[in-house]
């Protein structure tokens, strides 16, 4: 049975775990207030904790952090650069017949 995961951006998951720690409700309360699991607030509210109240959120691409992603970019684009060598290496072999 395949189980549809929602995505929560950014500000909601701050604005969630915010209210888990001003409204004074245990977790579970707070979850059901927010219609999110508690097990899915309760992994948010520990990633503040240990990053400064904030929560790291990941986006699209899934990288961990702005490096990772930057080498995911570099990697495609020197596929890319090897893709039209290759293609132009054929070129000049058909040509040169």
């Amino acid at each position: 049975m395949a189980q549809n995961k929602k995505q929560f951006d950014a500000q909601f998951k701050q604005d969630a775990v915010n209210y888990y720690y001003t409204s004074g409700k245990s977790l579970k309360k707070a979850a059901a207030d927010l219609k999110i699991g508690e097990s899915t607030l309760g992994k948010w509210v520990s990633v503040a904790k240990n990053n400064d109240g904030v929560v790291q959120h990941r986006g699209s691409g899934n990288y961990n952090s702005d490096a990772e992603k930057e080498i995911a970019r570099l990697k495609k684009e020197l596929r890319d650069s090897q893709d039209a060598l290759e293609i132009l290496k054929k070129a000049m072999g058909i040509l040169s017949n």
